[in-house]
């Protein structure tokens, strides 16, 4: 269960954190600032908040679905390709979305162009990488790095995207950012694996249909899956909402800026944290904490005045707890199943995030326009943090007990 390919060679550990953390950086970091472009985008073309807020959950939605497959071709052909294709189509995606002149044209650009982008060029393909180039004593951790890196680029990226659309103005903005991100390709060329080189796929003990019977029939699975959708609605509806939220409440678009980096700033060590933490405790009991924490800080947040110093606070204790569900997630399929199909199953639990992410993004911009306040979205982001602590406390986190007439079985 903890190869993909055995007696192929590895990739130095220095070579795939390196390169996975930067494709990271920049593909997180550049989408962790979308929220920026809300305000811009809807006054210059007169379009409603949930007009922006649904393209924005059709990219998450588009994210999960091709993520499944993205995640397929990358434990058949290696990460490789995947990441080249999803680099040409961000850029390709980031140009819709500064020349869209349609509701329609923005929501495909923006939403599915950019979407399936995401799935080739972040987490599942990354981590496939690391699980099958790293060994199983060190993985936890450098999943951990790879998140990191991901909340640096936001830490790093926000800001200057505020500053671009500030100097270049919101469409030169996003042409700009659609050239740096094809950067990715050459980055791309460090995570090339030895074992993906030949026409031949790696011999598997089991086919992709038997490793999605065995993953969705074992309870565990489906609680992390139920975990992960409370991190997708709760994340991006921050991320993208906050901005406005503030906004509306007085507070000025430098506070948002500064808010959202710090988000990132933070979650630098929150992520690496949990990675690190991953190695040494059980990792249900530290997304439980991190979902339950997620519940009492929004909770104190909409208690607390609302003033710049709240906001920099909410956003640093969110920083902590941003992303950090990555690394004991994702390490906890690898642990259960092995790491032969694990960019695919990675992206089954990933679509079960990115419904979450659908649903926290579009309710937030439905139902603003309906009610004039956000905090309706707010409170039943507190009551779903409750309930994702409380389902991972029962997952098993060791590796499955496979039959042996399936063990063998020809990919």
């Amino acid at each position: 269960m903890t190869s993909a390919n055995p007696g192929a060679p590895r990739l130095s550990a220095l070579q795939v954190l390196a390169c996975g953390a930067l494709i990271v950086t920049l593909s997180m970091g550049i989408r962790h600032g979308f929220g920026l472009w809300l305000q811009p985008i809807t006054q210059a073309q007169g379009w409603s908040r949930e007009t922006f807020a649904f393209a924005l959950a059709v990219q998450n939605l588009a994210w999960g679905v091709f993520g499944i497959f993205a995640g397929m071709a990358a434990d058949r052909f290696g990460a490789f390709r995947v990441l080249v294709v999803g680099a040409v189509l961000y850029g390709l995606g980031l140009v819709g979305m500064a020349l869209s002149t349609s509701t329609l044209t923005f929501a495909l650009t923006t939403g599915i162009l950019i979407g399936a982008a995401h799935a080739g060029t972040t987490y599942a393909v990354i981590y496939g990488v690391i699980g099958r180039q790293l060994p199983a004593e060190r993985r936890s951790w450098a999943m951990g790095v790879a998140a990191a890196a991901g909340s640096f680029g936001q830490f790093l990226m926000v800001p200057v995207e505020g500053w671009l659309i500030a100097s270049l103005g919101w469409q030169n903005a996003l042409l700009a950012l659609a050239a740096a991100v094809l950067l990715i390709a050459p980055l791309a060329m460090g995570l090339r694996e030895p074992g993906f080189a030949g026409t031949a796929p790696p011999k598997r003990e089991q086919t992709i249909v038997q490793a999605l019977r065995e993953a969705f029939q074992y309870r565990s699975f489906q609680l992390l899956m139920a975990g992960y959708f409370v991190c997708g609605f709760q994340v991006v509806f921050i991320g993208v909402h906050m901005p406005s939220y503030l906004k509306d409440n007085g507070l000025s678009p430098q506070v948002a800026s500064y808010a959202l980096a710090l988000i990132g700033l933070f979650n630098v060590i929150g992520t690496y944290a949990a990675g690190a933490l991953g190695q040494r405790m059980p990792k249900r009991h530290i997304l439980a904490f991190i979902y339950f924490g997620r519940a009492v800080a929004i909770a104190l947040f909409l208690w607390a005045p609302l003033t710049p110093m709240s906001v920099y606070l909410f956003s640093a204790v969110m920083g902590l707890l941003w992303l950090s569900t990555i690394p004991p997630t994702n390490a906890t399929v690898a642990q259960i199943f092995g790491v032969a199909h694990l960019s695919m199953l990675g992206g089954f639990v990933f679509f079960s995030h990115q419904i979450g992410s659908f649903l926290g993004v579009w309710l937030g911009g439905y139902l603003y326009d309906r009610t004039g306040s956000y905090d309706l979205v707010w409170y039943i982001a507190i009551a779903l943090g409750v309930f994702a602590a409380l389902v991972n406390l029962p997952v098993r986190e060791a590796p499955i007990a496979r039959p042996p007439q399936r063990v063998g079985a020809a990919a």
